[in-house]
């Protein structure tokens, strides 16, 4: 069964796709466009994750639809939707607001920029007022490689990360091989590996949840 906790850093995505262009390298612009990720548990389909990233100057807008099932016997035992709306300027996240239904547990998370800080309403912490360029788990965004601290937008929680290069490899994508370099974000209950392009394009993510099963996505 997927927690809430785990499924929660893989979002945000942001967590909320490879298809629009975009560079790989750190310090290069976030790209923007539509990542359109097929979820799967174990290596079965258990839904998708969807992203969009829209730009006007130096703000953007990144929007994300989290839709997950989880059957056994024909019978759905587990339920997961997450939505959520962020406003960036530059690399710093100015706003927040997500919903999400873990199984039947609604929470809400609202962040806003206030002076030099970003004002955090989670739903089991008082709200606090982080300051400085605060980023989220935007896995299209090439930077959150050199980050410290990451927002979960399903818990509100400021996390304390390390993001390293793994290696290289390959992972299906579109029922093709591709290519890929390998990252590793440590900190939250369990290590989120994302898989990026030689172009620079996110394909891919596996994490461990609840029960010790894979959580994939895959691009489609």
């Amino acid at each position: 069964m997927i927690r809430g906790a785990a499924a929660g850093a893989l979002l945000t995505i942001a967590l909320v796709a490879p298809g629009p262009a975009g560079a790989a390298e750190p310090g290069a612009a976030a790209p923007v466009g539509e990542w359109n990720f097929r979820a799967l548990l174990d290596g079965k389909p258990i839904g998708q994750h969807r992203f969009s990233v829209s730009a006007q100057g130096d703000e953007r807008q990144v929007v994300s639809d989290a839709r997950f099932t989880v059957t056994f016997l024909g019978l759905s035992v587990y339920r997961y939707r997450h939505q959520a709306t962020e406003r960036w300027r530059g690399e710093c996240l100015t706003a927040l607001r997500s919903t999400t239904d873990d199984d039947g547990k609604a929470s809400n998370v609202r962040a806003e920029q206030d002076g030099g800080a970003l004002r955090i309403d989670a739903p089991t912490d008082a709200a606090q007022s982080v300051p400085g360029c605060v980023m989220s788990f935007a896995y299209w965004n090439p930077l959150i490689r050199t980050q410290t601290r990451l927002l979960n937008a399903q818990t509100g929680k400021l996390e304390t990360v390390q993001v390293q290069r793994i290696g290289s490899g390959s992972i299906e994508v579109r029922a093709k091989p591709v290519a890929a370099t390998e990252f590793r974000i440590t900190g939250p209950a369990q290590p989120i590996e994302l898989w990026y392009s030689a172009q620079g394009e996110w394909i891919g993510l596996d994490s461990i949840v609840s029960g010790g099963r894979r959580l994939s996505y895959r691009l489609e």
